[in-house]
Order: structure tokens, then sequence, then C-alpha cells
């Protein structure tokens, strides 16, 4: 029973994924990579806007229950985000100047909220 579960929550976080990608089109970014992962990690989306390069978290919750999607990603999270986009900075032989920035897309049932600059670069 535990398994259905997990099944459940991993396809609502897919769809809550895919609306955030909607969203984020809507708003003028352009998505150039989805679900970058290695053993290290995982950044949902990495998109482009406004001149930056921008890594996203999308953060789903059901209800108001678990609290504010935005609370979830804490220093912990943020560090591997941050470690992941290097990783793909150097895969993709971008510059180290390259401007970038970290967004947080919170996604409820009842709306979709992106927090730009969420948080600051750091190891």
């Amino acid at each position: 029973m535990k398994q259905y579960g997990k099944q459940n929550r991993r396809a609502a976080g897919a769809a809550g994924e895919e609306l955030a990608a909607s969203v984020l089109r809507a708003e003028g970014y352009e998505i150039v990579c989805r679900n970058f992962r290695n053993r290290l990690g995982e950044i949902d989306i990495i998109a482009r806007e406004g001149g930056f390069l921008v890594f996203i978290e999308v953060k789903y919750r059901k209800g108001s229950g678990a609290g504010d999607p935005l609370e979830a990603v804490g220093w912990e999270k943020q560090r591997i985000i941050c470690r992941m986009a290097g990783i793909y900075m150097s895969m993709q032989r971008m510059r180290e100047d390259t401007p970038c920035r970290f967004d947080v897309v919170s996604v409820t049932d009842h709306q979709v909220r992106i927090l730009r600059s969420a948080f600051e670069f750091h190891l």
C-alpha cells in the first residue's frame, strides 16, 4: 500500500511541475532543460529569462496543511541545487560569470507563485 501512495505523490509532483512549466513559459521563461539529475541531486527546471540562466525548484503541496511550499527549500536543498547548477554549467561549457539566479515555484491547488531570486549561490 505504501508504494501506491508514493506513486500518487510522484504523479502529483509531475503534474505540478508540468503546471509550473506552463506558467513559466507564459511569464516569458524559455525552458532549456527539465529534471537535470545525477547521483548528487536534481534541478527541476533550467530556463532562460531576462538575460539570466535560471535554476528552478518546483514545490507542490496538495493543501495548506504541510505549510507553504516556498518554505520547503531549506539550506541543504539550496546547497544541492547550487552544486548541480555548477555541474550543469560545466557540462554545457558555460562561463563562470554567466548571469544566474535561483527561483522557486510554489504550486498548490489554488495558485502558482514564482519567487525570483529565492536564494543566493552557496556551496
